[in-house]
């Protein structure tokens, strides 16, 4: 339907209209009767009053205290009764569906017009293009409401997301790529390489609703790809397509209430039965994503040869329980209860007692994930800190004019540069590795960038938090989403292995590679 021309008013005539019983305001050439409006401000009344408001251009003071898509919402969009005679709109704002930012440092370098890059090739731009449309249009709507009522993903995006092949796609390259058509085509499966699975955590990241965005599926990033290369063909060939498809949920159950990052304290236990066709799985598991929806669950147990990884179905004698946690209940975090439940020994990931490798080859990739997801993340706070400096005033200046402001500015870019290059390098490296050499030679490397940059990433989330003042604690307006990264930042120096331990893992690989006759 098209839309209803808009009535044009010169600036004279919205002038006459500044008294309470008619009460006018311009917002970037558009005109806004707000004489109802008035006393049902949030805000309060009294300000449609303030010098310069009535009758006038009352776009510094609106953009001073509100986002963009205010003027987007219904309640607030039907306030407009026309436009301003011979102006045209200037400001852009809120998210433009397929559009590139061109604010600084908004966007990596490879994405930024004039700059080049050695990894990435035309199919990563038809890839990323393709993605930031489909996450502006489909994803980033629900992930706002959903984010702040805790629930989860919905099917239907699920299934959008399945048809385009995206979960496949977030496993990374390999051969359960062939046959299917990737995001319309764009990328074939033969050519899909690391850097186009960087492009799609990135793209996805976008939203900027944390809880949202790990009940995403992420516990199929890291769940599903021990069945892939682990699993017998014939558990494979029954799990995989239904949990690429969107119709079943699978999530990594390895930390417990007992147990974290040290793997070899783990409680839980699987002991076979005495005809040896099944195990038997007891214990618990704690802070487990998409837990609480799942219906399979990738279990690292104590077993009498060790340490055994066991793909155990929702079946009697699983039970979950949702843990609230600092972000939303949309990741579906879970308190996994396992009793007594029978499982098929064909279940089993990998050989028996040989659990370690196979989780250690996995917290590579899924290290790697978190730190693609971790830079992109502060870049989004990056581009909220630059864009509110250049619009808020203090001390009748631009807020960028103080130097403190543009020193944690500097800083913050900086740390997001460095750390994307860091994260670039070694996904070249992964290019050109195995899965067997990466899980060898990247451990220390991949832990060393995880343990780097959510170290990085609590400093900008407090420098940002500081950058927005009061606005950077709430919930809502302006600094949403700075509130929400500093609430949730801390995430990412626990979750794939505490910051610590992964700092001393990188030390102690290359003290391993130290030749025996180096001296000083």
């Amino acid at each position: 339907m098209a839309q209803k021309a808009m009535k044009t008013f010169t600036r004279e005539e919205i002038a006459t209209h500044n008294t309470e019983e008619s009460l006018w305001i311009v917002i970037d050439s558009r005109v806004f009767d707000v004489t109802r409006f008035r006393n049902m401000h949030p805000g309060g009344a009294s300000v449609f009053m303030d010098e310069g408001i009535p009758g006038e251009d009352a776009t510094e003071a609106f953009f001073g205290l509100h986002r963009f898509e205010v003027l987007q919402k219904p309640q607030f969009a039907r306030l407009q009764i026309g436009v301003v005679q011979d102006e045209e709109p200037r400001i852009q704002g809120g998210i433009v569906p397929g559009e590139n930012s061109l604010v600084p440092y908004a966007e990596p370098a490879w994405l930024t017009p004039g700059y080049h890059s050695p990894y990435f090739k035309e199919s990563h731009r038809r890839l990323q293009a393709a993605m930031r449309k489909f996450v502006d249009e489909v994803v980033y709507p629900e992930a706002q409401v959903f984010e702040t009522e805790g629930k989860r993903p919905s099917q239907d995006v699920i299934d959008q997301m399945a048809a385009q092949n995206i979960h496949a796609m977030r496993m990374g390259p390999g051969k359960h790529l062939k046959g299917r058509t990737l995001m319309g085509g764009v990328v074939t499966p033969e050519e899909f390489d690391y850097f186009h699975e960087l492009v799609v955590n990135q793209e996805l990241t976008r939203c900027a609703t944390r809880g949202y965005g790990d009940g995403l599926n992420s516990g199929c990033v890291i769940g599903l790809p021990p069945v892939l290369n682990f699993g017998s063909p014939e558990l494979k060939a029954r799990i995989v397509p239904e949990v690429l498809g969107g119709k079943k949920f699978i999530c990594l159950a390895v930390s417990e209430a007992y147990a974290g990052s040290d793997v070899f304290g783990l409680h839980t236990t699987a002991t076979k039965t005495e005809d040896g066709k099944h195990w038997i799985v007891t214990g618990t598991k704690k802070w487990i994503t998409n837990g609480t929806f799942a219906d399979y669950f990738t279990v690292g147990c104590k077993t009498e040869d060790g340490f055994t990884v066991i793909l155990v179905e929702r079946s009697e004698g699983v039970s979950t329980k949702p843990i609230k946690t600092a972000y939303s209940a949309a990741a579906g975090t879970a308190y996994i209860t396992f009793d007594q439940v029978k499982v098929p020994v064909e279940n089993t990931l990998g050989e028996e007692g040989g659990g370690i490798f196979v989780m250690l080859s996995n917290f590579n990739h899924e290290r790697w994930v978190m730190c693609c997801i971790n830079a992109r993340t502060q870049r989004l706070v990056v581009e909220e800190c630059m864009k509110w400096v250049n619009q808020r005033k203090a001390f009748g200046k631009p807020l960028h004019s103080l130097a403190v402001v543009r020193s944690k500015l500097a800083q913050m870019i900086s740390r997001v540069e460095s750390q994307q290059s860091w994260l670039e390098t070694l996904t070249y490296q992964m290019c050109n590795m195995s899965y067997k050499e990466q899980a060898s030679k990247l451990a220390g490397p991949l832990a060393f960038l995880k343990s780097h940059m959510t170290q990085g990433a609590q400093l900008t989330a407090t420098d940002a938090v500081q950058v927005f003042g009061g606005r950077g604690i709430t919930q809502t307006g302006m600094g949403k989403f700075i509130e929400h990264n500093h609430r949730t930042a801390a995430f990412d120096a626990l979750l794939g292995g505490a910051e610590d331990v992964l700092a001393d893992l990188g030390v102690r690989q290359a003290m391993r590679g130290m030749p025996s006759n180096t001296r000083l």
